[in-house]
């Protein structure tokens, strides 16, 4: 990630792309790598721990865009690439450099298995053949998440400016009011989990989520707009910690493997619905009828959620 980063502004046309290539490849491989590294090393409270962890990267992706305008405005973007790469270069050390006393739960464990719950479930046929049911669970879960979200966010800004009702730059917020209420609930997700389910929250979450998008979808007024971005942010922001969470609790010691599928349908997902947004926009010219996509996608998920997890596995709390 540091030497895409950092090589990108000194790069031509096909060489960027490259750069951008290389930083997505170091993406896709640290972010499963330290989510699934958290909710191993967090058993008793995964899902709030989490929720901290990808609280700080909502901070990073609301923080950024302002850095990224000032350093337009100021022609200093290669320094702020740069600064970025030093950042990443300082954790990379950082992680090289932990004592060795350090290490990864599994690998203190070593074939020690018993000590995980996940693993006892494992040997029954009964548990075996839930297990291997809850991977198309919760790929599907996966897969719909970063879609909704990512479709969601990225074609809302869109949506508020074709009503033709808002300025120019409420519009714009109107993404910034969703990212920034992602950010808040996951913090607030962290601790109301300390008390509540996380299966009760998620399923509390895509309710809201959904009722959000309905409101944004019947709005034509800025406030209408602005309080359905900021719902649905914050319904949909404890979501995906949660899954990652019932993924670490339901494979043990094979999360790692079974991160690798989960993760790649999560991209999948990501890539696709804001497309499928585009072609019905197209098709029907109205981005209205493309933004119903991701609230079909979260009506989904809510689905999902509201299946009789418990019966299915140990008892499900934070």
């Amino acid at each position: 990630m540091a030497v895409g980063v950092a090589s990108l502004p000194y790069s031509s046309r096909v060489l960027g792309s490259a750069c951008i290539g290389l930083y997505g490849l170091g993406f896709g491989i640290a972010v499963p790598a330290a989510n699934l590294l958290v909710a191993e090393v967090h058993q008793f409270h995964r899902s709030a721990a989490l929720n901290l962890l990808n609280f700080s990267w909502s901070v990073g992706a609301v923080a950024c865009p302002f850095l990224v305008a000032a350093a337009v405005r100021a022609h200093h973007v290669p320094l702020l690439l740069a600064a970025f790469a030093g950042f990443l270069l300082i954790v990379t050390l950082g992680i090289a450099a932990m004592p060795s006393r350090i290490v990864e739960p599994r690998a203190g464990r070593g074939n020690d298995v018993q000590s995980v719950p996940s693993a006892d479930l494992s040997k029954s046929w009964g548990s075996k053949f839930w297990r291997s049911s809850s991977v198309v669970l919760l790929a599907s879960l996966f897969f719909l998440y970063v879609g909704v979200e990512n479709s969601f966010g990225g074609w809302i800004a869109s949506y508020a400016k074709s009503l033709g009702t808002l300025s120019l730059e409420l519009a714009l917020m109107s993404s910034s009011f969703f990212y920034s209420a992602l950010m808040v609930g996951r913090w607030l997700a962290s601790l109301v989990l300390r008390r509540v389910e996380e299966v009760t929250l998620a399923r509390a979450g895509l309710l809201t989520a959904c009722a959000g998008m309905m409101c944004l979808l019947l709005s034509h007024a800025s406030l209408g707009v602005l309080a359905g971005a900021s719902v649905t942010g914050l319904g949909l922001a404890a979501v995906y910690p949660i899954t990652i969470s019932l993924l670490s609790r339901e494979f043990g010691d094979t999360a790692s493997q079974m991160g690798s599928i989960m993760f790649t349908m999560a991209n999948l997902g990501g890539a696709f619905l804001p497309w499928l947004v585009g072609y019905f926009s197209s098709r029907f010219s109205s981005v209205r009828a493309g933004m119903v996509v991701p609230l079909i996608a979260a009506g989904a998920m809510c689905g999902l959620y509201l299946m009789n997890w418990r019966v299915k596995g140990e008892q499900v709390k934070s």
